[in-house]
């Protein structure tokens, strides 16, 4: 005899993530780039590009180390994923994500983890945007 409040639990745990889904790991990486392409407009002058060519790199090796790791997992875990179904981004963002403080849904973790190199990319292209001006000004 099943008992129903087991089978209730195992459906709740199966509705729970505890890994992103690869696509903010490439949200997070394009996001990246545009961080690179917007610290390149603070190049107007040929004293600057040095300064660029390092931050570049460390942003370069920012998401080449992790990305490297990732792909590593992904190829050792790809006969597994493949047998267990992986959910499409759409279902990924209803499920519950387990955090080490909580549970959210999956939208919520996905802005919580992409928010903070969003606001990066975008201020960073304002601040070039303002230098363009100003600098073309005088």
């Amino acid at each position: 005899m099943s008992n129903p409040v087991q089978e209730n639990r195992q459906r709740a745990s199966e509705r729970v993530v505890r890994d992103l889904h690869p696509a903010v790991y490439l949200a997070l990486v394009g996001l990246t780039l545009w961080l690179g392409l917007a610290i390149w407009g603070f190049g107007y002058d040929g004293q600057t590009d040095y300064l660029l060519a390092i931050v570049s790199g460390f942003l370069f090796i920012a998401v080449a180390i992790p990305s490297t790791l990732a792909l590593m997992v992904h190829h050792q875990s790809s006969h597994e994923r493949k047998s267990s179904g992986e959910a499409s981004f759409q279902e990924w963002m209803t499920r519950d994500f387990d955090t080490w403080q909580d549970r959210v849904k999956g939208r919520n973790a996905a802005v919580e983890v992409l928010l903070p190199m969003a606001a990066i990319a975008i201020g960073m292209t304002a601040f070039a945007i303002v230098l363009h001006f100003t600098a073309a000004g005088s």
